[in-house]
């Protein structure tokens, strides 16, 4: 059995309009932790208290499963001030992967699904509109209806994100998982069975609606129940999830693509994968951290979400129902919420997102998925195939054809899955060193490359057109930074950054920012193409990209290993 770590509270939300006491110094602090490890449990535990009253740390038991220390030092640096908020000794944490798995994997499965929807759609239009693969009888779509289809689970997305705002907190993060899986499945098989136009983009927007509730709620779930120090690869491996859902459905479409009625399969795989992460869901127990807000907003009897909130933490943490430690952590941390909320509303008000740290949570999170969008991601990928084939068919042009009949045009259907697989090994780099090196570095690198590609990318269309090289290491540096930056980071943020109360609804407005913005540049690229033309699009998006850069720069804090208690306490305060 693993020696607990601290007796602390979990959630520290107490508030203070003072500057801070001073604190040991990170050396001295270190030594004496050191020595303390040479105790045994009992007195470590009573050594470590005494030495770190004010930095509780959660430890998790499990067990024999296997066990390692993850540390996660840093200084946020805001405005003038540089402050340190943690160190390397305060954020250790014993746990097991076993504990953590779970409750990361149902929850990952809704970005799983979303971009299976990504991958599955391009290969599904092409079979709907096949005379002969397509197996029915309205297959000749007009370009309006072939632009719903396609684009009938953004609007669902859309939907869902509005829906969620006023109930998100009525929810809970597990129930409106649940809600995702359902609308998954339901979507899946209304769109695999349809038997008219209609059906399918009726099935179509039910799957949208899961992505909107899927996309809002995994990463307040994996935020809220995962330790601290990994928080930064778990929710970055969320977005690995979806890189790896739209892979999958490259390679559905591929196998299925010369099948007739081949898009019923594509759309109706994702069905079994739904149920599995529904059923997943109502396994595991709700967040600790929204019973707890529900406990002191007095939405029922504060025993009951007490009791709760116990038997959920002991669960998650891989300990025995109702352990000591467990009751001991929910009890102090409902006085510290009752003392942080005590001067507000028990619900808030339905505008409190925008109005103090909320706010400024909200213009983080908020602006990061709004750049995200606007530096050009769907078009850049738009051009992808195109420029890609154009490499290609110069590579066989110099080498011959060694093989009768191959053909570059054939072969460009295979660059959505190159595309794909270099997204997947960018990602996982995200994933290893996010809470490594944390999130402004990544950020600040990330962004930077994402400009100069698409400089690159404008130069190329004006005056290095007979260099395509040129256009393929722009557009592979776009798609490496943009994964390694805005993809993973961009969710991580807007999942950490919000305070308890507003997290709920300030995730679905950022969500809603995200699926928005999309849309907007989606639907803008092609007038803004006529108008400006290729080279002066990316130049325009380039420009955008360096004010992004300015934003991370001097906007958004480094929360590398900060739990969300702190965060709220000293970033947001």
């Amino acid at each position: 059995m693993a020696c607990g770590a601290s007796t602390q509270p979990l959630f520290n939300f107490k508030l203070s309009l003072s500057r801070p006491t001073p604190r040991t110094k990170t050396s001295q602090a270190f030594i004496s932790y050191t020595q303390n490890r040479r105790h045994p449990c009992s007195a470590y535990k009573a050594r470590f208290k005494a030495n770190f009253p004010l930095f509780p740390e959660l430890s998790l038991l499990s067990g024999r499963g296997l066990k390692f220390n993850v540390g996660a030092g840093k200084e946020y640096t805001s405005g003038e001030e540089d402050v340190s908020l943690v160190s390397d000794a305060r954020n250790q944490e014993d746990f097991s992967w076993f504990s953590v798995i779970l409750p990361f994997l149902f929850p990952a499965l809704g970005g799983l699904l979303f971009g299976y929807d990504i991958g599955a759609t391009s290969g599904a239009t092409i079979s709907l509109q096949s005379p002969e693969l397509s197996g029915t009888t309205w297959f000749n779509l007009s370009a309006i209806q072939l632009g719903l289809v396609v684009s009938g689970s953004l609007y669902g997305a859309l939907l869902g994100c509005l829906l969620v705002y006023p109930i998100a907190d009525f929810l809970g993060r597990r129930r409106e998982l649940i809600m995702a899986a359902v609308l998954y499945m339901l979507g899946a098989l209304i769109t695999a069975y349809a038997p008219s136009l209609g059906v399918l983009l009726a099935g179509r927007l039910f799957y949208g609606l899961g992505i909107g509730l899927a996309m809002h709620g995994a990463p307040l779930y994996i935020a809220e129940t995962c330790p601290s120090q990994i928080r930064g690869t778990l929710v970055s491996l969320k977005e690995l999830f979806i890189v790896l859902g739209i892979l999958l459905g490259y390679f559905v479409g591929s196998f299925q693509i010369d099948v007739v009625g081949g898009w019923r399969y594509m759309f109706g795989v994702s069905a079994p994968v739904a149920l599995i992460m529904g059923l997943g869901m109502w396994s595991l127990p709700p967040s600790p951290r929204w019973l707890l807000l529900r406990a002191v907003q007095g939405k029922g009897l504060l025993e009951d979400y007490k009791d709760k909130a116990i038997l959920a933490l002991s669960k998650l943490r891989g300990r025995p129902p109702g352990d000591k430690l467990s009751v001991r952590q929910i009890e102090e941390n409902i006085a510290s919420l009752k003392s942080a909320y005590a001067d507000q509303d028990s619900e808030g008000s339905f505008l409190e997102v925008f109005q103090g740290p909320s706010l400024k949570a909200f213009i983080i999170g908020g602006g990061l998925v709004l750049f995200q969008q606007i530096t050009g991601q769907p078009s850049v990928l738009y051009y992808a195939g195109q420029i890609l084939q154009v490499c290609l068919t110069m590579c066989y042009l110099i080498l011959i054809l060694k093989t009768a009949g191959f053909s570059a045009a054939s072969d460009a259907t295979r660059v959505s899955v190159i595309i794909g697989v270099f997204k997947f090994l960018m990602t996982w780099i995200a994933v290893l060193k996010v809470d490594d090196l944390g999130r402004r570095p990544l950020l600040i690198g990330g962004v930077s490359g994402i400009a100069l590609s698409l400089f690159l990318l404008s130069a190329y269309y004006k005056v290095l057109g007979g260099l395509p090289i040129v256009a393929v290491a722009a557009l592979l540096l776009y798609v490496g930074c943009y994964q390694i930056s805005f993809g993973p980071v961009s969710w991580l943020m807007v999942s950490e950054i919000f305070p308890l109360q507003t997290r709920g609804r300030g995730i679905s407005l950022a969500v809603l920012t995200n699926f928005g913005s999309n849309a907007i540049v989606t639907f803008a690229f092609s007038p803004l193409k006529e108008f400006l033309g290729a080279e002066n699009l990316f130049l325009l998006f380039g420009g955008i990209a360096l004010l992004s850069l300015l934003f991370v720069f001097f906007v958004v804090p480094e929360t590398k290993g900060l739990s969300l208690e702190e965060i709220e306490s000293k970033v947001l305060k």
